[in-house]
Parts: structure tokens; sequence; C-alpha cells
């Protein structure tokens, strides 16, 4: 049995994101609209008769075995799927790490929708996020993609109306956060300030791109930046060309602006370049 698929690995923004509180398992209870975008991986999925699973990736720091989240996904899908032969997973990678951008998560959504498509789709969209949610938190969202609301641990999925196009500039510092470290945080402090998710949804409806730049909210920056205050200091820049807003995705540490204009847009990218190696103009899909 072989066989080969290929699937663009789309990275995910946070248009807002809120920590509601901790869950009886230990993890904790999300609501968040993600939003896709054209920065992604390539992945390269092809079955052989080998009856085992691995990848190979060009960044040489990442696991390429079960530690591996398109390697479990992989293993996820077989086993759904009551297949017993082995997959071999190419991961071209474009999309940092330790962003929040989902780049993981992402390789391991398409793993499921190429293997799902050379299965002549067995499951369908959403019986293929199911799946994802056992792998982890955003790969039903990374599954779906487009824009969409995220509730409980993420497995929760709303698919809401398509951005208007939207430019993005995403800039990855050299710092990395710790999630759980991040989560920890929350847990201590008051928050000052909460996304107003039902107001980001009507800007949506409304392809309203000032009201969502506007509307933009990370909870986990009142956790962040007050250690690491060069993220504001590239929302500032990102701010003074254009941008309609500015925040962090996810847990960090990526920031990106959205802009209307691809040529704001790439002026932002040139005036950052000069302190940031990872930059990306992406927009939106």
């Amino acid at each position: 049995m072989t066989g080969t698929a290929r699937e663009a690995a789309w990275a995910k923004l946070n248009l807002s994101l809120d920590v509601l509180g901790t869950r009886p398992d230990g993890f904790h209870d999300l609501r968040m609209i993600m939003q896709s975008v054209d920065l992604h991986d390539d992945v390269t999925v092809t079955l052989d008769g080998t009856g085992v699973c691995r990848a190979e990736t060009n960044r040489s720091y990442l696991p390429c075995g079960a530690d591996n989240v398109a390697v479990r996904a992989a293993q996820v899908f077989l086993e759904r799927a009551g297949l017993t032969c082995g997959v071999h997973i190419r991961l071209h990678k474009r999309i940092p790490v330790c962003a929040g951008l989902g780049g993981g998560s992402s390789d391991a959504a398409a793993v499921l929708r190429a293997l799902n498509r050379w299965k002549d789709y067995p499951l369908s969209v959403y019986a293929l996020c199911e799946l994802g949610a056992q792998i982890g938190s955003d790969v039903p969202f990374c599954v779906l993609c487009g824009t969409a609301l995220a509730e409980g641990r993420g497995e929760r999925l709303t698919k809401l109306p398509d951005t208007p196009e939207m430019f993005t500039v995403i800039c990855k510092p050299d710092v990395c956060f710790s999630t759980p470290a991040l989560y920890a945080k929350l847990d201590d402090v008051a928050l000052a300030k909460r996304p107003d998710t039902r107001a980001m949804r009507a800007a949506l409806e409304k392809g309203d791109l000032e009201a969502i730049g506007a509307g933009l909210c990370n909870v986990f920056e009142q956790v962040a930046i007050p250690d690491h205050l060069e993220l504001n200091y590239i929302k500032s820049i990102m701010m003074s060309y254009g941008a309609y807003g500015a925040q962090m995705t996810g847990s960090g540490s990526a920031v990106y602006g959205l802009f209307d204009s691809f040529e704001y847009a790439a002026v932002a990218c040139t005036m950052l370049k000069d302190k940031y190696s990872e930059i990306f103009l992406a927009k939106t899909v």
C-alpha cells in the first residue's frame, strides 16, 4: 500500500484569546477567535509497507519520531482507519517554532487532511477535527482553517465569516516563552482587560478591518510584556507604519500587525528587519 499526498500547513493568528479558568482535568477553558494566514510549512506524506510512522524535517532540532505531533497525527489516523501501513512525513518548515503560530499543530492537521484525502475522504471535516483534538488543542482549528471561534480546550469550533483580505506582518523575536509558566502567572493575577468576543464577531460579520484591529486582545500579553518590553516596541513599529492593530499571538512570542495595504506592510517589514531575523509578510486565507 503506497501513495503520496501533499498539503500546506497554514500558520494561525489569535485575533482574540481569553482564558476563562482552570478545568477539572487540569487544562484551561479558552475562548478565542483564530485566523489562518498563508505563511505555511510544506507537508508531504508518503505511505509505504514499513509499518512505521516517522518524519524528516529541515530543522535538525525537531524530533522525528513519536514525539513529533505530525507523526502522532499519522498514528491516530491509521488507528482510526484500521490501516497497518507505514507513513513517511517530510516537513519543510517555514513557520517559526515557540512562536504561538501553531506550526506543530498545523503540521499535524495537514497530515490528517492529506491522509483523509488519500483515503477518499472517509471522515468529514468536523470528524477530522475531533480526531485532531486527541493530538493537541490547536489541531482542530488547524484542520478547519479560515476564521473560527474556538472554545473549551480549543476543540469546540464555530465557523465565522471570512475576514476581509488583510496583510499581516509577523515578527518573531529571539525569545521563547513557557506556556505553562504563562498560564501559572495568569492564575495569580486579576486581568485588567479581556477580549470582547461579541464585538469581534460583529466586526468580522461587517468586514470592518478598523474594528477588527481595534478589538485585538490576548490576555497572555498582560503577563508576558512586563518582562519583555520589546514586544511593545515591535507593536509600536507596526502601528507607526499603518497597522490597524498589533498584538502577540497565542502564548508568544511572535507579534503580528494587521494592514489593509501590502505597501504599508512591506515598509513595516523593512523597518523591523534591521533588528529581527524572523520577519514574514503574509495575508489571510
